[in-house]
């Protein structure tokens, strides 16, 4: 690990502001990613800007009926929440199918959508990568790449996004709170806050220099069946291969996307249209424009028997 210089901020606008103006500086929380990656020498910060004094830990009403997350919430803490399990249990199971135990006390909730990806070719520095080393090409496009993007990737990278919990809450319509240096907020849709891999594959998130993710909202509940399937390679400690986060309404009605397919949690609202005429022709028509490898191109089959599967035992 390299050496890094240390300070704690004592509010979120300061928090942004050092990280502004301090170059190759980055917020720590939990440390469950960024401390891997810094032992590997995968990310090298200068400086570490520790955010835990902040405060931002609490899950609070929103006027509007949903729930406000704190950025520094536990995953333990969120998943075990009385309200998120009762109105938003797709976010509690897609968290206790994420990680072990003790990561998640660890874990907090702007980290976890922070998290960067677990492609092998990105975790090893000897390796040509364009998202841990701009410009130096992607090893993957040709090596093995089954656990790799299907969708959505590009000549410049087709690494996928790890996370469970942000799956969950792209299908609730979740949206990213922010505060910058100059201590202006802004409110960022799941929908929008992660970047496609082509003109800049090292740049994960919409995110400018400095700004700071403050909390999470959920909007109002909307009821159904709430069903998280992972489908991975082991039971546990392992990343999804596919996994549906679906909200099924009685008449058949609902809402889906998928992780462990593309940069970011895949959501279509057209082919969620077609729910009611089965699970095949939800996938066709969202994976339309889908470019597997010839490693990787048993995802889209694997998709659509997961979500039968859950439609399957949202009728039960």
């Amino acid at each position: 690990m390299k050496a890094f210089t240390y300070e704690r901020a004592s509010s979120p606008v300061e928090a942004a502001a050092a990280a502004a103006r301090t170059p190759g500086a980055r917020f720590i929380a939990g440390g469950t990613n960024l401390l891997d990656l810094m032992k590997l020498e995968v990310e090298t910060p200068a400086h570490l800007i520790d955010v835990n004094p902040l405060k931002l830990d609490t899950i609070e009403p929103t006027p509007e009926g949903g729930l406000k997350i704190g950025a520094l919430v536990r995953n333990t803490d969120l998943a075990s929440d009385e309200r998120i399990r009762r109105d938003y249990a797709l976010v509690s199971r897609a968290l206790v199918a994420g990680a072990s135990g003790q990561l998640r006390n660890k874990a907090t909730t702007a980290g976890n959508l922070l998290q960067r990806t677990r492609c092998p070719y990105f975790y090893d520095t000897h390796q040509r990568c364009n998202k841990r080393n701009p410009g130096s090409g992607c090893a993957a496009l040709g090596g093995v790449s089954r656990q790799l993007a299907v969708i959505g990737g590009s000549e410049e990278c087709i690494a996928t996004h790890p996370s469970d919990m942000a799956v969950a809450m792209r299908t609730l319509d979740a949206t990213v709170q922010t505060i910058q240096a100059d201590g202006s907020e802004r409110s960022i849709p799941l929908a929008q806050f992660y970047r496609a891999p082509v003109s800049a594959p090292n740049l994960d998130t919409v995110l400018g220099k400095g700004e700071l993710i403050t909390s999470v909202t959920l909007p109002k509940p909307i009821g159904g069946t709430h069903i998280y399937r992972k489908v991975r390679d082991r039971a546990s400690y392992a990343f999804a291969l596919v996994s549906i986060a679906a909200v099924i309404q009685r008449d058949g009605s609902g809402r889906v996307a998928v992780g462990g397919v593309a940069y970011a949690p895949w959501r279509s609202e057209a082919a969620e249209a077609e729910l009611a005429n089965g699970a095949k022709a939800v996938t066709e028509r969202l994976f339309a424009g889908a470019k597997p490898t010839e490693h990787n191109s048993f995802k889209l089959l694997l998709a659509e028997r997961t979500l039968a599967a859950v439609r399957a035992e949202a009728k039960e």
